[in-house]
């Protein structure tokens, strides 16, 4: 992108302040800020005038979860149609690693943080040992795509390259960067954490599908086969991914997408939960659960929205490709977002100063005809690492390996 051209972007949007020291800046500075200004999609800060509508639910009702019982009925069917998909590499596995380690007091990517404790055991080793089972089960190596950051890529690939993939075949394995979104003041002027550089982050779990697109990855899954990518988040060391007895409970039941659950600890636990939204499939975040929505039972007198989602999809490349010309609902996020003030000065707020745009994979889901929510047990597949101490943390995933006979 030429000056000029940056100039009049900037301005149709109201944003010429990311210009304001462009004369300052070296060659190189000039020519990652137009760069930037090029790829940054300014017209979502137009929603900040409606955020309300991005938080607006539809008729919320129950959704039949496939549970462990019925699960176990039709297991041998499952698991011989879920392996006969991975066999014929119709499968793929897409890890979502674009974040910090930040709140376990970490500066390197989540995937790289150590929970060992006689050894070194670092959370992206164990989400490709627990690939590795699938690998070996199947006797067959399943493509992994990876999603980084800009913050976290260059880290990531060459960790990864220095632990020499922890054993899973390299010319199997891709990555690719999430698309970055601005962030900005209450008004939706996009803020600057440097001279030359807009501040940005990653446009939340619902844009992995966008991003794979516009890295060329999604013409590798097409160029290997792939018909179903499972989906799932770094910070789980005990989910299966690409599990053949899910995988076949989706092929069989025809859904569009699947999504592993697990039975609330509480009424009030903190996981969003499957529904039906106006007849659609969609999650209700536990936020947005009403102390009616709570206490509804379904037929057998149990709760009604008792099952959490883990972050673990199973979902068609078919029926993702046929949503993708629809643009995904933004969600506005109050947060914290260093700046560079009047002065030029960087500024680290101590409270919530702005917005920050996601996509989440929920409106994935609702844009889908039908989705198989799909109960795992709880204790063996879902053990979350998302603070250092207390609930789903280092000390609380350390003791579920454990009693999952894991070393550490």
């Amino acid at each position: 992108m030429t000056y000029e051209e940056a100039v009049k972007k900037c301005r149709d949007a109201g944003q010429e302040h990311v210009l304001k020291y462009y004369e300052e800046l070296t060659k190189e500075e000039k020519e990652a800020l137009l760069t930037q200004i090029g790829e940054t999609d300014f017209t979502v800060t137009a929603m900040i005038k409606d955020k309300e509508a991005a938080t607006r639910k539809g008729k919320i009702e129950p959704l039949t979860c496939l549970q462990l019982a019925q699960i176990e009925q039709e297991k041998e069917q499952f698991l011989k149609t879920g392996t006969q998909a991975i066999r014929e590499g119709k499968v793929g596995a897409v890890l979502l690693a674009g974040g910090m380690g930040t709140r376990l007091g970490s500066e390197d990517p989540k995937g790289m943080y150590n929970i060992g404790l006689t050894k070194d055991v670092f959370i992206f080793q164990r989400l490709i040992e627990n690939l590795m089972d699938v690998v070996r089960q199947t006797d067959t190596w399943i493509p992994l795509y990876v999603m980084t950051s800009d913050k976290n890529h260059e880290a990531t690939t060459a960790f990864f390259e220095e632990k020499e993939y922890f054993g899973y075949c390299r010319d199997q394995v891709f990555f690719f960067r999430q698309e970055m979104a601005p962030a900005s003041d209450y008004e939706g002027k996009v803020y600057l954490e440097a001279k030359n550089k807009i501040s940005t982050s990653p446009n939340g779990n619902g844009g992995w599908f966008s991003s794979m697109a516009k890295w060329g990855i999604l013409d590798k899954v097409h160029e290997a086969g792939v018909e179903w990518l499972n989906v799932f988040a770094v910070d789980n060391v005990l989910q299966r991914i690409a599990d053949p007895c899910f995988v076949g409970a989706v092929l069989e039941k025809n859904c569009a997408v699947g999504a592993k659950v697990v039975k609330k600890s509480a009424p009030d636990e903190k996981v969003g939960v499957m529904c039906l939204e106006d007849k659609r499939p969609s999650i209700v975040e536990y936020y947005e659960l009403t102390d009616e929505l709570m206490n509804t039972k379904d037929e057998n007198g149990d709760p009604a929205y008792n099952f959490g989602v883990i972050l673990n999809y199973l979902f068609s490349v078919s029926q993702l490709e046929a949503i993708m010309a629809k643009k995904l609902p933004l969600h506005i996020v109050e947060k914290k977002i260093p700046y560079l003030d009047e002065t030029g000065q960087l500024v680290k707020p101590e409270v919530p100063n702005g917005y920050k745009f996601e996509q989440l994979v929920l409106d994935m889901i609702r844009e889908l005809p039908s989705c198989l929510p799909y109960e795992v047990v709880r204790e063996k597949e879902f053990a979350p690492i998302k603070n250092k101490s207390g609930v789903d943390s280092v000390e609380s995933a350390r003791e579920l390996c454990r009693k999952n006979g894991i070393g550490l």
